[in-house]
């Protein structure tokens, strides 16, 4: 079983954007996954570690056809979050699509590159179970298993899995913030959870208090706005413009053979004689 994933050099979140971004543009020109792979390779900066695990994954997709267990592999790399992100994608009872989840790794993958925060971090990975329903038990344990996270995050993050659907999330927030240090300090109350650090700022305690019993989505938005927290990427609405002058043909075509079929019954009836018969067998003889 490989070591655990440590933060990376900032070299390699870069490439890693870029392989999840150009893989998921270039799918969609029908070509082999493995064959997009080592075709992206070359344009990897060849001094960082990316190249070797592209070349892991390609070969792993070419025996088994999933990527997820050849980064499962390499958890020194990919962390447990992206590997799951993946397994998910290729989960065939699964409705969740791969070109959403290269998104989702490409913009986590920018984010590290641009100085992420453990706070950022956390918020766009439950984001990502939420909207995407991927389920919060395996979710939220490679949600933990992040570099990222130090103790005491890797200690809150089981609490949230356990609690999350019967405390609200704004709650979970607030009441690990340096606002509910604050507040309860002013107000000469005790602390809840005394003796534990602070894991979120005082500004997010604030947007967390200002969104309590509303839609976690509205927290989520607030977050985006306020703290330059990365959006979770969404699946493209299927743009149906390029279809519709085709349907529109079919239609019109079908049109015109009804109405010569009632030109024609009302002159006198239908010739049957002009409508083609099923095509004949050429190895039949003659009739």
């Amino acid at each position: 079983m490989s070591s655990a994933a440590t933060p990376l050099d900032r070299e390699e979140y870069v490439e890693q954007a870029h392989l999840f971004r150009t893989l998921r543009e270039r799918m969609q020109q029908n070509m082999a996954v493995q064959e997009l792979l080592l075709s992206i390779k070359e344009e990897v900066l060849a001094t960082t570690r990316l190249p070797m695990a592209m070349d892991y994954l390609a070969a792993e997709l070419k025996l088994h056809g999933i990527m997820a267990s050849a980064m499962a592999r390499l958890g020194h790399y990919f962390t447990a979050f992206q590997t799951f992100v993946v397994a998910e994608a290729e989960n065939e009872r699964g409705k969740f699509d791969l070109a959403v989840a290269l998104k989702i790794l490409e913009r986590e993958a920018n984010f590290r590159a641009t100085g992420a925060t453990p706070q950022g971090v956390f918020v766009f990975q439950f984001e990502c179970l939420c909207r995407n329903r991927l389920g919060y038990d395996r979710g939220l344990d490679a949600v933990a298993a992040d570099p990222i996270f130090d103790a005491a995050w890797k200690d809150w993050i089981p609490t949230v899995r356990r609690q999350v659907g019967i405390v609200d999330f704004a709650d979970l927030i607030y009441v690990r913030s340096e606002r509910y240090l604050l507040d309860r300090t002013r107000q000469g109350l005790p602390l809840e959870n005394e003796g534990k650090p602070a894991l979120f700022g005082e500004r997010e305690g604030r947007i967390a208090w200002a969104n309590r019993r509303k839609d976690p989505l509205l927290l989520f938005a607030a977050l985006h706005r306020q703290l330059g927290y990365p959006a979770v990427p969404r699946l493209d609405p299927l743009d149906k413009a390029a279809e519709i002058i085709p349907t529109l043909l079919r239609r019109m075509e079908r049109l015109e053979v009804r109405m010569k079929l009632l030109e024609e019954e009302q002159r006198g009836g239908i010739d049957l004689s002009k409508i083609p018969g099923p095509p004949r067998d050429e190895t039949e003889g003659p009739q």
